[in-house]
């Protein structure tokens, strides 16, 4: 899971249960064997570049939803892109998927946050499958697999990871961090005016659309080429990102982040974020996904719920130095 972490203090988290706090230690704990501990980073997507920038509403939001970043009004935002390794010092090349995680600053001061990665589905349906298949990835990393015979492995003992993992196996090296397509994974619901409710989806689409390497061409880059090319990029244009949001319709999943929805569903295009520079990592960043504004509500996606109590448990520990 994706622990992206702000000076800005949370608004409106999932409430938590003593049940979630234990299971959030276990998930964490799991994840730290993949790679060990590496005290002072994220336990997941542990590195990554913060950015700046503002989210500019197209208004087509608010047909939908009362959610104050969805409406007329410009915001500020926070941005950290990364990748999904949980060791800080592997190069980019050798964690496939990444990661684009966005704080809005509302006008108020406070926040909501949007968490997005380059595959369209997570690799577990509830928060006991999520420990359990990164156990077995461990055991199976400390043997003699390579990463295509791994994934075979979890795929034949839990195929709610099918779709993720083979989708992980499709991607290709990323040319820039601005030339990805970010999904993220979770159903939320809008509630507009009205008191209308509407499933939904959302979207990063890239302005310039996406843009790989090839193996060849990605193996001559340093271990941090993204954030170079965002250094370099920036000096010149800001990068661009469409927000969109895709409706669900009934019989699509909302509890199950596992299962993509159908390719002909709505499409609203509710805004651009423009990132224009590169800023310090601020200690404090917490972008905890169920951080909601009014106007939005959590579906009833059970790992999406569990957020909240993992990422707690991930920053408390980061904090601390452990």
């Amino acid at each position: 899971m994706n622990e992206s972490e702000s000076e800005h203090s949370s608004s409106q988290p999932a409430a938590d249960t003593g049940e979630n706090t234990a299971l959030a230690a276990e998930a964490v704990d799991a994840i730290e064997k993949l790679s060990g501990v590496h005290p002072g980073y994220r336990r997941a997507h542990a590195a990554g570049v913060c950015c700046r920038g503002f989210f500019r509403p197209s208004g087509l939001g608010k047909e939908f939803t009362e959610a104050e970043h969805l409406q007329e009004q410009q915001v500020n935002a926070i941005i950290r892109f990364s990748g999904s390794s949980t060791d800080p010092a592997l190069a980019d090349l050798l964690s496939p998927a990444k990661g684009m995680a966005v704080q809005f600053i509302l006008p108020d001061g406070e926040v909501t946050n949007l968490l997005g990665v380059t595959v369209p589905v997570f690799f577990a349906r509830t928060p006991e499958s999520f420990i359990d298949i990164v156990r077995m990835a461990h055991r199976l990393r400390t043997g003699t697999l390579g990463p295509i015979e791994l994934m075979k492995e979890i795929v034949s003992h839990f195929s709610e990871s099918k779709e993720a993992l083979f989708a992980v196996r499709r991607l290709k090296p990323p040319a820039s961090y601005a030339e990805c397509h970010y999904y993220c994974i979770h159903a939320y619901v809008l509630v507009n005016a009205e008191g209308r409710q509407q499933s939904v989806r959302f979207e990063w689409v890239p302005e310039t659309g996406v843009r790989t390497l090839t193996l060849e061409e990605a193996a001559q880059q340093p271990d941090r080429y993204l954030e170079d090319e965002l250094e370099l990029r920036f000096k010149d244009e800001p990068a661009i990102f469409q927000l969109v949001a895709v409706l669900g319709e009934e019989g699509d999943a909302t509890d199950d982040p596992t299962r993509a929805w159908p390719e002909e569903r709505r499409r609203i295009d509710l805004g651009r974020l423009h990132i224009s520079e590169i800023c310090p990592d601020p200690k404090y960043l917490l972008m905890d996904p169920t951080i909601l504004t009014p106007g939005m509500l959590l579906s009833d996606d059970p790992i999406l719920k569990f957020r909240s109590a993992a990422y707690a448990e991930s920053y408390g520990r980061r904090i601390e130095g452990r």
